[in-house]
């Protein structure tokens, strides 16, 4: 797969030069092309797990940047506002994902979003402890980690 993308990144490459427009227009339309190529290739050989997981990747950027704006938004309202309006709480989370890799990324996701820290895992890697400003409902807190970049994690992992 690593191949594959590096070839995607070679492919835009040689059209942006080939072109010698340098714009992030032709970047992005020599990136597709590269891909729309990359497919027919592993279309043809069986190799189409690059193609599937692209589309997936760009989705979970722009979800987390979605999340990351949301949290900055409540947090700065949190701190220009004369009352105190939060309910910290510390929540004990459940874990669908199983390798380090996967839990690395979804503790260090909660933690650059503002007002939400990963405090711990436990010893069996089933369970992530964390703090968060803003703890309403321990339940939809619950769900909405883990049918937001839990979720969306495991979906590009496996």
């Amino acid at each position: 797969m690593k191949s594959q993308f590096l070839s995607n990144i070679l492919l835009m490459l040689i059209w942006v030069f080939l072109t010698g427009s340098y714009n992030a227009y032709n970047f992005s339309f020599g990136f597709i092309l590269g891909l729309l190529i990359i497919w027919l290739i592993g279309y043809s050989v069986g190799q189409t797990k690059y193609i599937k997981i692209l589309p997936r990747v760009i989705a979970f950027f722009f979800y987390f940047v979605y999340e990351l704006i949301i949290a900055n938004l409540e947090v700065a309202y949190e701190v220009m506002t004369p009352n105190l309006n939060v309910t910290p709480g510390i929540i004990k989370i459940p874990l669908d994902v199983e390798t380090n890799l996967e839990i690395s990324l979804l503790a260090n996701l909660i933690t650059l979003t503002p007002g939400t820290l990963s405090l711990d895992v436990s010893d069996d890697k089933k369970v992530l402890y964390v703090h968060s400003m803003y703890v309403k409902d321990r339940d939809e807190f619950i769900h909405h980690i883990k049918n937001g970049f839990e979720r969306r994690i495991l979906l590009i992992t496996r």
